[in-house]
């Protein structure tokens, strides 16, 4: 081997010894991030949740309140911008513009302080962001990493989603379906390495999935019934898109952000009063309805509730939103999913008598939903699976999230992350 060859191969093996190097560091910082913000998350939210069913009083208090703090931190901590969602990752993959080493405090608690004084939203798109940015700061602290910019974002993406939901295979499908979208060496390299460790974090802290849920098995004579689920989640995931992008167009007409502010908490006091189901992320409200979905009887009364809530959930996760929260779609769409598939489950048995499990097309209508919001069907199968640690429904699973997703581009092309008002003109 000649003198040249050698140095150019020593090179390579240093560039590779740094990735991997950086990669364990983001896997790490990302996975503690994303555990630490749903911990804090799910304690302080049962705590306010609990006292808001004691003393109604606070439904009108805790989204003004929240609305509040969130927009003072940003005028006079978080250098007045306002956040944008993961549209700021694709801004920074696509440009040379990189995310700000601020935004990690600023979605962290921005995101928290949204669900847990009441913001109908989650902290998925708080922590993909927050992540990224963690990522994309230490692709700027070595020229080495330039090259690797979108890579070690998804790692950092990749990484807070597999903490979020307990799924590395998620974590990196999302990074690929949504962030990335093309597949190198760096990236595979980065992302599984991100991706195992922050399992391995997991496992060290004997993680639980969200959802404890007894799937004992399904039958072939659902499947017509799963393909009416996939068309009825494809249709609700672009009525949630809408809502998002239809809500953020009126609001962003409000010059005075305060009246943005007092508007939102007014919508969503209403709201969390008539139902509490509303309330921060829900999944107190999916957790409670898969404890008795065998048992609970449809009544005129419970079909209208249900009703209600897929039909408001959308506006007020939207107008949460628009009136400054931090969130995004992936908790509303699975609390809708689990809604809409009890709904269709209920009707089908009560009425036609089919007798399908319940259980099951709350699970799957989960799945479907998220695939049709994000068009990434991949990613919900694997998410939703991890979620409830159970892969008896992968087949079904599948299926109904190729259907919602294409259902809903063939009624709407664009999601809320990859809309923009000049490709409309």
């Amino acid at each position: 081997m000649n003198k040249t060859a050698q140095i150019k191969k020593n090179h390579q093996f240093i560039k590779f010894r740094k990735l991997v190097i950086v990669s364990i560091l983001i896997g790490f910082l990302s996975a503690f991030l994303g555990i630490s913000l749903k911990k804090i998350t799910e304690y302080y939210e049962e705590i306010f949740f609990h006292q808001v069913s004691v003393n109604p009083l606070f439904y009108i208090l805790f989204p003004v309140f929240g609305l509040s703090v969130i927009y003072f931190l940003r005028q006079y901590l978080f250098k007045k911008k306002e956040n944008k969602g993961i549209k700021e990752v694709f801004e920074s993959t696509q440009t040379t513009k990189n995310l700000p080493s601020y935004k990690i405090p600023s979605h962290f608690i921005n995101g928290l302080l949204t669900v847990v004084f009441g913001g109908s939203t989650g902290i998925e798109v708080s922590t993909v962001v927050a992540t990224a940015t963690i990522g994309s700061v230490a692709h700027e602290k070595e020229n080495v990493f330039r090259q690797y910019k979108t890579e070690l974002i998804c790692a950092g993406v990749a990484a807070g989603v597999t903490a979020l939901f307990s799924s590395p295979i998620a974590g990196v499908l999302f990074a690929l379906e949504v962030i990335s979208r093309k597949v190198t060496r760096a990236f595979i390299i980065s992302n599984v390495i991100a991706v195992s460790i922050a399992f391995s974090l997991l496992s060290i802290l004997n993680e639980e999935p969200l959802f404890a849920v007894s799937i004992v098995t399904w039958h072939l004579k659902a499947i017509p019934y799963f393909i009416l689920l996939g068309v009825l989640a494809g249709m609700n995931s672009v009525y949630l898109t809408k809502c998002v992008l239809f809500f953020k167009s009126q609001f962003g007409k409000i010059g005075t952000h305060y009246y943005k502010i007092i508007i939102g908490s007014a919508v969503l006091s209403i709201s969390l009063f008539i139902f509490p189901q509303l309330y921060g992320e829900g999944y107190h409200a999916i957790k409670g309805i898969f404890g008795n979905s065998a048992q609970i009887p449809l009544t005129i009364t419970l079909a209208l509730t249900f009703i209600g809530i897929l039909i408001l959930k959308p506006i007020v996760t939207s107008i949460t939103l628009a009136s400054g929260g931090d969130g995004g779609v992936f908790a509303p769409s699975l609390f809708i999913g689990a809604f809409l598939g009890l709904l269709l489950a209920s009707v089908l048995n009560s009425f036609f008598h089919v007798n399908v499990i319940p259980v099951n097309f709350m699970i799957i209508g989960m799945a479907a939903v998220l695939s049709a919001s994000i068009h990434a069907p991949f990613t919900a199968i694997f998410l939703v699976c991890g979620l409830t640690n159970d892969y008896t429904l992968f087949l079904p699973i599948l299926v109904v999230c190729l259907i919602s997703k294409y259902t809903a581009k063939t009624l709407y092309p664009y999601t809320v992350y990859s809309y923009a008002p000049s490709l409309t003109k």
